[in-house]
Parts: C-alpha cells; structure tokens; sequence
C-alpha cells in the first residue's frame, strides 16, 4: 500500500509525499505557488470524477477525447466545511447525435456513481480518527 504523509516546510506551508515518489505543495490561500487542503480535497473529486468516467468516454469518444472537470464550492467557515461542491465535466460531444449522447451521459453517470471512492466517500461521509505521537 503506498504510504502518504505531509512534511512541515515553513509556517503553514507543508510538502505532501507519498512513497511512490509523488509530491504536491500545500499551505494557505495567501502563498503564491501551493494548494490549500481544501482545494486538494476538491482537486481529488474532480480527478475521481475524471477517471471514473474515463472507460465509457473514451470507448465511444476515442482514447484522444479533451476533457476537463471544474469544481468549486465555497467553504462554510462558521462550521469549518464545505456544504456543498459543484462538478462539471465538460467533454466534446458534437460528434454524437443527441439519442447517442443521452445514452453516454446516463452511462457515464452511472460510473462515477459507482467507481469514484472520492464522491462516493464524500456523498457518504467516512469516520477519521487522530493519534499524536510524541518523542
């Protein structure tokens, strides 16, 4: 199983690793170059919603079809969560009569609701626990 991790590289500013090599730089709003935690958090929902999808859009749009997932959602900073994260996958389908996309859209639907662990996690809601370990 990869081992995943965060390493403090300043105040509030924080590298994250994983043991296949990947890293990403995070920290708050106001540092230029970084993601915050909540914009990774979004980022993993719309890369979910893009892989999940993949199988069924590239079978009948071909394995070079363009596509780009948005998600935004603003935080509720009086309850420290966001309520609410909005998607859209934007994906060329002109070459597609309208019956032919209605069926992709339902399929590609339907794939995500049942292959992406992220929305789904999220959708659900999942129980996090924290140990402090100290020296």
């Amino acid at each position: 199983m990869t081992e995943l991790w965060v390493q403090r590289t300043g105040t509030r500013r924080y590298t994250g690793q994983s043991s296949r090599g990947a890293q990403v730089l995070i920290g708050s709003e106001d540092v230029d170059g970084v993601f915050t935690p909540g914009e990774l958090l979004k980022i993993a929902l719309a890369a979910c919603t893009g892989m999940s999808s993949d199988l069924p859009l590239s079978r009948r749009l071909g394995d070079d079809y363009d596509a780009t997932v948005r998600v935004s959602g603003a935080a509720d900073r009086e309850n420290e969560r966001y309520p609410r994260l909005d998607e859209v996958l934007q994906v060329d389908m002109s070459e597609l009569d309208a019956e032919a996309v209605q069926r992709l859209l339902v399929v590609v639907e339907r794939a995500v609701d049942r292959v992406c662990t992220v929305g789904r996690t999220l959708k659900a809601g999942t129980e996090v626990t924290l140990s402090i370990e100290t020296e």
